[in-house]
């Protein structure tokens, strides 16, 4: 009877599984992301998490208990030194699995397992398409390409006037302050338009 065996054996035995997960537990920590079938992915995030979880106490012991899952000096150091610094302050879920197509061969579902603090993919490509509008009915399209030309030409306009400005209060140093009128809005208005 098999009561209370719930783990997933991926048809192999108990040796060959457990040096496959240290191989690609492994595998993860030095690449940081691999590509593996679906059913594999998600027995290895639930071997390499806990592993993860240990490498925050940088003690003797806690590195020997992870050695003898990984079996890899290298890999060891680099998950003690670089990736416990990047998820000290993560509680947990430190790893991500994304769902791929089926592999041609043998129809089998594929995933990629990645560590989260390490994605390249969902950072700052998702932040800059997510800027873009969806276009609809209307021609939406349409009316950022004159709306462009509009600002372009409004911003001219203001460096035109700022210019003017500029040259502004020498030509008034010479004039006589008698001459001056008094400011109101419509002579301001007159004044901008060239009147």
């Amino acid at each position: 009877m098999r009561h209370g065996n719930k783990n997933n054996h991926l048809g192999r035995t108990t040796s060959h599984r457990k040096a496959m997960l240290a191989n690609m537990a492994t595998s993860l920590i030095l690449h940081k992301r691999i590509t593996t079938t679906l059913a594999k992915a998600k027995v290895l995030r639930g071997y390499v998490e806990p592993l993860l979880t240990k490498s925050k106490n940088d003690t003797t012991h806690s590195r020997r208990t992870v050695f003898s899952y990984l079996q890899d000096k290298d890999a060891t150091t680099i998950l003690f030194r670089e990736i416990a610094e990047k998820i000290a302050n993560r509680p947990g879920g430190y790893t991500r699995i994304v769902k791929l197509e089926n592999r041609l061969g043998d129809n089998a579902e594929m995933a990629i397992i990645e560590l989260v603090d390490y994605n390249t993919v969902y950072g700052v490509d998702t932040a800059a398409a997510a800027k873009k509008s969806t276009r609809r009915r209307g021609g939406s399209g349409a009316k950022a390409k004159t709306a462009a030309p509009a600002k372009e030409a409004a911003v001219e306009e203001a460096q035109v006037v700022e210019e003017v400005k500029a040259e502004a209060p020498a030509a008034e140093a010479t004039e006589t302050p008698a001459a001056e009128a008094p400011t109101t809005p419509e002579n301001e208005e007159n004044a901008e338009k060239g009147e």
